[in-house]
């Protein structure tokens, strides 16, 4: 990742998402919206320094006029004033995701959780379910907007 925070242009902030496997996306970017724990929040370049965990949900990034989007699957979130690091278990931009796996995924998930069962496999197809549903509505969004960015 070749940008440093000290180097960010000016209203910009750095936004860097990292998952155990690979860096998966290092950009400067207008603005941050992220599923932390208690609720998203936004960050603008600027913003105060804070450290919070992160549940399933929507990542979303503006650069200009276009948003983009990723599924992040719990983590972290760090916010200093010049950048925002996500340390993701899982993350996937829009356009990597399959739309027909994401589908299939939400269908099992579905039948798993019909099943019932013990409160262990209830809750891990609960999770899931989430998992699958958050992935089919990014893909889904993404393909809506003709593969390309968000307006």
């Amino acid at each position: 990742m070749a940008n440093s925070a000290s180097t960010v242009s000016a209203g910009k902030i750095l936004l860097e998402v990292v998952t155990p496997d690979h860096p998966l996306l290092s950009q400067e970017v207008d603005y941050v919206s992220a599923p932390g724990s208690e609720g998203d929040f936004g960050v603008l370049p600027g913003h105060c320094h804070f450290l919070t965990t992160l549940r399933i949900g929507e990542l979303q990034y503006r650069v200009g006029e276009h948003t983009e989007l990723m599924a992040v699957l719990w983590g972290f979130a760090e916010v200093t004033p010049t950048k925002v690091t996500i340390l993701a278990e899982i993350a996937e931009k829009a356009e990597d995701i399959d739309v027909s796996r994401a589908e299939d995924a939400v269908q099992k998930a579905e039948e798993r959780l019909e099943r019932g069962g013990l409160p262990s496999e209830v809750e891990e197809a609960r999770v899931s379910l989430e998992k699958a549903r958050l992935r089919k509505k990014i893909a889904d969004r993404h393909r809506q907007q003709g593969g390309g960015r968000l307006s």
